[in-house]
């Protein structure tokens, strides 16, 4: 279906030309899903806009080698040609759907523009097309969705809208670009469901992306592994997982966080980060971060060489080949021990409620977003609290509510027994300097006009009294504590990398030594290897600071390797708190034993085995009566519909808000 061979690309940079790809070579062929995989900056994007000569609009340009499509050479192709081509033989699935769709027209005017350029139908026949396929994606209500805006719709809706895009021509290759990075297990699950459905109705050739290998292992044929612009190992993904041959392959096979590591345990990581395209090392590029780099390695380029039906490119693959191959585990938790301390409780929250109001509807009734709603929970002294459930679910609302970076709608929080709800202007200002959060874009939440040493130095200006020589020396203190150089401080945020950016909030969030510190989706969009370096820093700072840690997550091996308790969140209440392994040993609620199953085994022997839950969450503006999980649970009775559960004590420590629990 597709053939790259020997492709080199090149991007524009202040000192000449960049090489943003070079060298690689492979092949996809009819109905097969080859799974481009590797960290962030590997080039796996750019190899996929090249195949669709994307790169054209972003300054890059191929400087070597072809990409055949069928019989079609993409590189000698004019715009026009290409322009007949793109979406209706190849289609791409964005990593941001909100950013590829334009956000000032509706999904349907968007769908039918796609049907129209490329088929000639009428734009009544193009309408009913684009109506059956957000139906054949899962969309509820479709004629509805046609009307509506980008913004309008959740994550995964988008997700879904922008596949059933992609497929409005009925392309003949689908490559599709991070399709469900940071959404949640359940709608991760779906829409791998959702793909796999439609590439065999019709009958697509599938070119995945994506930094993680366990959707890797979920979805694809063959692996193809990237790292910084070159590809270090192909094969069969069933080879791969059982015996990977590139030291960076085994790397990020022991980088994943297994559903049976010993909880609060040091994590595998891959040390330092993919190099920049102005700062390409010479020799193998993987070489400054190899356990097993020689002299060679660092002098002379590997060729991607056949080995054993697959290719890699290690001078010592064959040598190293037998040595600490990564064998897949049995998903087994073991059971923890319960300790009997019970610490201090440091945050409180009572009845606390989280409501927005909505402008009012026909005959003046005031309608609200329940977005939290009578949430009580305690976390105790230097624990780790997870939080997990699906987006929509409230999570991060309660930790700002906490936090009182909103105020609560009812309800009290309380902080050493302090009544947080209760203090306003100077005096919550300053009982800020004790709790602390770390944002899921790290980015975003910096000026990115400061310099780093400024955005760590922020807290410090507001709630001390530092003289210049003592700010800069616990600026670089702070620096060292999160495993970043000290002479960074005089670097802006987009000089660093993403993993470095998620250690500059850190370190920022750390400043004032809090007691608590809220971390919402810390590492939901960081790669497997980069995760596990953050994973092993919020560890050890917590060991070090003997800090409290509000962990949300949707990541649920995370939340369970970080957490000493975990409570469910689904529509804006607590369904289940308990115990970590308590909690994946014996899931008491519905919708948490459905949370378990949803998440994809680390394993292609496991494949298929993880199960999807039907249906969206429903609106927070008009939950369902009764218990709010019951139009998608399969235990639901009469009782479910009318009668709302309470969160009550079913065993030791471990609650639930289940009239029948499993």
């Amino acid at each position: 279906m597709l053939t790259a061979d020997h492709l080199s690309v090149q991007y524009p940079g202040k000192n000449g030309l960049l090489d943003a790809i070079t060298d690689i070579s492979l092949h996809i062929r009819t109905g097969e899903t080859v799974c481009l995989v590797g960290e962030s900056g590997s080039g796996k994007t750019i190899a996929a806009k090249t195949f669709m000569r994307l790169i054209d609009y972003e300054r890059g340009r191929i400087a070597a080698g072809h990409v055949q499509f069928a019989d079609q050479d993409l590189v000698r192709l004019t715009d026009k040609e290409l322009r007949r081509l793109r979406g209706r033989k190849i289609a791409m699935v964005f990593q941001e759907p909100m950013t590829a769709f334009d956000p000032i027209f509706t999904i349907g005017s968007q769908l039918i523009e796609t049907i129209l350029r490329h088929q000639r139908v009428t734009r009544q026949e193009a309408w009913r097309r684009s109506v059956d396929l957000l139906r054949r994606v899962g969309l509820s209500e479709p004629e509805a969705r046609m009307h509506q805006y980008p913004g309008e719709l959740s994550g995964g809706m988008l997700q879904r809208a922008m596949i059933a895009m992609a497929l409005s021509c009925s392309p003949d290759l689908l490559i599709a670009d991070e399709p469900t990075t940071a959404l949640d297990m359940t709608i991760q699950a779906q829409i791998l469901q959702l793909l796999k459905e439609l590439q065999r109705e019709y009958g697509m050739a599938m070119l995945l992306i994506t930094h993680d290998l366990v959707i890797a292992a979920e979805a694809a044929d063959r692996i193809v592994v990237m790292y910084a612009g070159r590809i270090a190992e192909q094969a069969e993904t069933q080879d791969l997982f059982r015996e990977p041959y590139h030291p960076y392959t085994k790397g990020l096979l022991q980088s994943i966080t297994a559903p049976d590591s010993m909880r609060k345990s040091k994590l595998y990581s891959i040390e330092g980060s993919i190099p920049g395209l102005h700062d390409m090392p010479s020799g193998c590029r993987f070489h400054p971060r190899c356990p097993h780099a020689v002299e060679r390695c660092r002098s002379e380029v590997p060729e991607l060489t056949g080995l054993n039906g697959r290719l890699v490119a290690c001078w010592r693959a064959e040598e190293l080949r037998h040595s600490g191959n990564v064998q897949a585990r049995p998903a087994v938790i073991e059971a923890e021990p319960m300790t009997s301390e019970r610490k201090e409780t440091l945050i409180e929250a009572v009845g606390l409620s989280k409501w927005y109001p909505l402008k009012r509807g026909t005959g003046g009734k005031e309608r609200f977003i329940r977005a939290v709603d009578d949430v009580s929970l305690a976390i105790r002294a230097g624990e780790t609290f997870g939080l997990v459930g699906e987006s929509g679910s409230g999570k991060s609302t309660l930790g700002r509510v906490i936090l009182q970076l909103e105020r609560a709608t009812k309800g009290e929080v309380y902080f050493r027994g302090e009544p947080l709800t209760q203090l306003s202007g100077a005096r919550l200002r300053n009982m800020r300097r004790h709790m602390q959060m770390v944002f899921q874009d790290a980015g975003s939440s910096m000026n990115p006009r400061w310099k780093a040493g400024d955005i760590i130095g922020e807290p410090l200006d507001v709630h001390e009294s530092l003289s210049r020589k003592e700010r800069k020396a616990r600026i670089e203190e702070l620096l060292q504590i999160v495993g970043l150089s000290p002479d960074m401080a005089d670097r802006y945020p987009h000089q660093f990398s993403g993993g470095q950016r998620q250690r500059l909030g850190i370190a920022r969030a750390i400043a004032l030594n809090p007691a608590f510190l809220l971390l919402d989706e810390p590492v939901s969009a960081l790669d497997v290897s980069v995760q596990a370096q953050i994973v092993n820093l919020l560890l050890d700072i917590q060991e070090r600071m003997g800090l409290t840690y509000l962990f949300i997550g949707h990541g649920l091996h995370v939340v369970r390797h970080l957490s000493d308790r975990i409570g469910v969140m689904y529509l804006g209440q607590l369904v289940e708190v308990a115990d970590s392994a308590e909690l994946f040993l014996h899931p008491a609620h519905h919708y948490t034993r459905a949370l378990i199953a949803s998440i994809p085994h680390p394993d292609p022997a496991g494949r298929g085995t993880a199960r999807v839950i039907e249906g969206e969450v429903p609106s927070p503006a008009a939950p369902p009566s009764g218990c709010r999980f019951h139009p998608r649970c399969p235990a639901a009775t009469e009782r479910c519909k009318l009668e709302a559960p309470e969160l009550q004590e079913i065993g030791p420590g471990h609650y639930a808000a289940c009239h029948f629990p499993a």
